[in-house]
């Protein structure tokens, strides 16, 4: 009996170690199944090139930026024209980790006829920069340390928030906490976005 726990255990190693070389060939398991919250490596100019006021929101993609609340209604107004998805995130939110990569491809996907903006809220510029360089996307978010710019859209109550803007500039939904799939994400851009 004691030999078939040695043989066993033996196996068990082997399967174990097996296991740990092909993982450490450089392979990515995760992004290999297709995993959801993986990140995806996105430029922070992927969208260069984008039309008129689209392009220049996403000249400054993967930074945080400054003004308050008085800078991202300005930010709305010049996007007038263009529906806009607004999404409220911190660094220390899960759900907001959970589903970034969904906002990634989608802005990706939609980028150039749909504005996207992060709104980086209650957090520290350290912890936000360190997310952004795990989670690049090729627009920017602003900075909203007292969720001044969350009160804009009525979206201080959650973390995640997703805000849709039509291309009037006119709120048309308030998405409180994260998505599950990025395919609902998608169907929530499409019924809102427009």
């Amino acid at each position: 009996m004691r030999r078939l726990w040695t043989a066993f255990a033996a196996l068990a190693l082997a399967v174990v170690v097996t296991i740990g070389i092909v993982s450490a060939d450089g392979s990515d398991d995760a992004a290999d199944a297709g995993d959801p919250t993986r990140s995806r490596m996105v430029e922070p100019d992927a969208l260069a090139g984008a039309p008129g006021p689209l392009g220049d929101l996403y000249s400054r993609g993967n930074e945080l930026v400054d003004g308050g609340a008085v800078a991202f209604r300005d930010q709305l107004s010049k996007l007038e024209g263009h529906p806009v998805v607004v999404n409220k995130w911190a660094s220390w939110c899960g759900p907001c980790r959970a589903e970034f990569p969904f906002f990634q491809g989608q802005a990706l996907e939609r980028g150039r006829e749909i504005a996207f903006i992060g709104v980086n809220s209650a957090d520290n510029d350290g912890d936000a920069r360190r997310f952004l360089d795990q989670f690049p996307v090729p627009y920017p978010s602003f900075r909203d340390p007292d969720s001044e710019v969350a009160r804009v859209f009525r979206g201080v109550a959650a973390f995640p928030t997703t805000a849709f803007y039509d291309s009037k500039g006119k709120l048309a939904f308030l998405k409180q906490g994260g998505y599950a799939t990025e395919a609902k994400l998608a169907e929530d851009i499409e019924r809102y976005a427009r």
